[in-house]
């Protein structure tokens, strides 16, 4: 059993950054792959990040790929998603997520366990 924990959204300018924090609890986060999705009023959670369980590679949606970054801090039990250059159209909310095995990063019913989301609203 995993549970998540995120922090750290808020409201912000257009150009701005932040950077979302997820909180695990377990003594086997570090076997787990890691996920970052978001969920804009009226639309279907879509998958922004995703890192696998040594941090050895990442993935990201086209959207945010060289603006967002995943790391993860597996003695602190943490993965963070430092977001740059934010825009109107990544307001969201932000859902951390963890999954076991290798495969299926981007997609989200691959997931086992999810946080509660924290709010990012990004204004223009």
């Amino acid at each position: 059993q995993v549970q998540l924990v995120e922090s750290g959204g808020g409201l912000v300018q257009a150009g701005d950054s932040l950077r979302l924090s997820c909180a695990a609890s377990g003594r086997t986060f570090s076997s787990y792959a890691m996920g970052w999705f978001r969920q804009a009023p009226g639309k279907e959670r879509e998958f922004v990040a995703a890192i696998t369980w040594s941090g050895g590679a990442t993935y990201y949606a086209d959207s945010v790929k060289g603006r967002f970054t995943i790391s993860r801090d597996n003695a602190e039990n943490t993965v963070y998603l430092q977001m740059n250059s934010l825009k109107p159209e990544d307001t969201a909310v932000y859902y951390c997520a963890a999954k076991s095995g290798s495969m299926y990063y981007l997609i989200r019913n691959a997931y086992d366990y999810w946080g509660q989301g924290t709010q990012v609203t990004v204004s223009s």
